[in-house]
């Protein structure tokens, strides 16, 4: 792993600059605001929930400090008990509603919808000049993470991927002492999960339900195909394992798990991608099973420099090619439809030591293999992490290892107090309050690059065969029939903003 001082580290050109005011101008002229819409900074935001349930209730509730001044669900029983809690909010099933009505009053906005909803609410809430915390996965499809990026980048609002395990001090001190090259040059990488934990593997149920009265269910359909409700099927929570709402395991927890190798690595376009379904896969649901390899090419990345100055502000790291294995859920549980038994994981040689250490293989994990020892993460967030250098018999926790003192802080922190999650909104408030999108540890340019990666291993299920990739012009070169799944056909009306 060599460093460098990079040429980025001098004053910035003329035409950079003059890039830099061009962009602030079309942002300015979009409506995008530089101070919350005129506010005094240390005034309260008006926030507003785009699906206040599940998820959305915990987003709703760690922004509970600002005005929540509008609720949006499209079941409204369900968010019956928010409406409760805040009395003051406006309740609406649908979101163009609600922004027609109360667009000029609201300066934030949550996106906690299922995954296929993500970017149809996010593109027209940053097109009206709204800041944005979107769960994650952030999308559904390649074409849109693409497309919020850039949307991201041109508007100038104040983005946030909700994978919460990037508010943590111990993710991102992992990234320094990875990047600080202690394990040395990293060319393996393992992660697994015990998800799914909602069905999968499923064929569509014929019939049909009557649809709650409560419930706008052609609303929750959005951008997909329309079918029949069937109660418990896919609303409220089971959504997560269907091709059409969903993006299966990988795309719920991989934000969270790959998170903290993704970063510490500076992993960017794939050039392959293989995909093998261990359980059967069909035309409605992901598979029970899968294991997943991404290869990835060499690569030099920027990195904060440890040792800063006027003129050094980033150090340039040389990193060798890397595979990513990804493997999650398990073989059918016989007699229980759309279960599996977490069975899953990487092979035991390579867990061995992770077995002695803890006195079996977590449900879920991450393991990087460098030439100089490992490092394991055992929780699906990256929050924690224990090393094992070459020469020792066991893991032991960073914080006690000697080989991570020397290593500087290079990376800001969050300064929020609370859990993580609590922590990640926090840090999106307060960067909209200081007007700097950047401060964001997961915005939409670091948070959509992970989510297309991801979703590359849900486009090569679904396509059956090896993918090669051409990042930079989002194409499959060797299969054209992936194109319907890196750009989905929208049902009308619902179409990025």
């Amino acid at each position: 792993m060599k460093s460098s001082q990079p040429s980025s580290s001098r004053l910035p050109s003329r035409r950079a600059f003059l890039q830099t005011a061009t962009l602030a101008t079309g942002a300015l002229a979009l409506g995008v605001p530089t101070l919350v819409r005129g506010r005094n900074l240390n005034s309260k935001l008006n926030v507003a929930s785009i699906g206040a349930m599940g998820k959305g209730q915990s987003d709703t509730d760690h922004c509970a400090e600002e005005n929540i001044v509008a609720l949006c669900d499209v079941d409204a029983a369900r968010c019956a008990g928010q409406l409760k809690k805040y009395p003051k909010a406006k309740f609406y099933q649908d979101y163009r509603q609600m922004f027609e009505a109360m667009g000029k009053s609201i300066d934030a906005v949550t996106v906690s919808t299922p995954d296929h909803f993500h970017a149809i609410a996010a593109s027209h809430a940053m097109r009206l000049g709204k800041h944005v915390y979107c769960q994650k996965p952030l999308v559904q499809t390649i074409h849109e993470a693409r497309y919020l990026r850039h949307l991201a980048h041109s508007t100038g609002v104040v983005t946030q991927m909700g994978n919460q395990g990037s508010a943590a001090d111990g993710l991102r001190r992992t990234v320094e002492f990875v990047q600080a090259g202690v394990i040395g040059q990293v060319r393996e990488v393992y992660v697994w999960t015990n998800r799914p934990v909602w069905p999968q593997g499923l064929e569509r149920p014929s019939g049909s339900d009557p649809v709650p009265s409560t419930l706008d269910w052609d609303i929750w359909l959005g951008p997909a195909a329309v079918r029949p409700y069937k109660q418990g099927v896919y609303h409220s929570f089971n959504w997560r394992g269907w091709l059409d709402f969903g993006t299966g395991a990988l795309g719920d927890m991989a934000c969270h798990t790959v998170n903290m190798p993704f970063r510490s690595l500076g992993l960017g376009y794939p050039t392959e991608i293989e995909a093998e379904a261990i359980t059967p896969m069909n035309q409605e649901t992901y598979p029970l099973a899968s294991k997943i390899r991404f290869q990835f090419p060499g690569r030099k990345i920027q990195v904060p420099a440890q040792h800063k100055s006027f003129f050094h502000r980033t150090d340039t790291l040389t990193l060798d090619p890397c595979t990513l294995w990804w493997f999650d859920g398990g073989q059918a549980v016989p007699g229980q439809p759309g279960k599996h038994d977490g069975s899953n994981k990487p092979p035991r040689d390579l867990t061995a030591d992770i077995e002695a250490f803890r006195g079996e293989v977590p449900g879920s994990g991450c393991l990087l293999i460098g030439d100089k020892g490992q490092i394991f993460s055992p929780d699906d967030y990256g929050a924690d992490s224990f090393i094992k250098l070459k020469d020792e018999k066991k893991f032991t926790h960073y914080k006690k290892h000697e080989a991570i003192t020397a290593v500087p802080e290079s990376l800001p922190r969050n300064a929020a107090k609370g859990d993580s999650d609590y922590r990640h909104h926090r840090e999106w408030i307060e960067a909209i309050k200081a007007g700097k999108p950047e401060d964001c540890y997961s915005r939409f340019a670091v948070g959509a690059q992970l989510t297309e990666i991801m979703l590359l291993g849900c486009v090569s299920l679904r396509v059956g065969k090896k993918l090669e990739w051409d990042g930079p012009n989002m194409r499959v070169t060797n299969a054209p029939e992936a194109a319907q799944f890196i750009k989905r056909t929208n049902r009308a009306p619902w179409a990025l903003a």
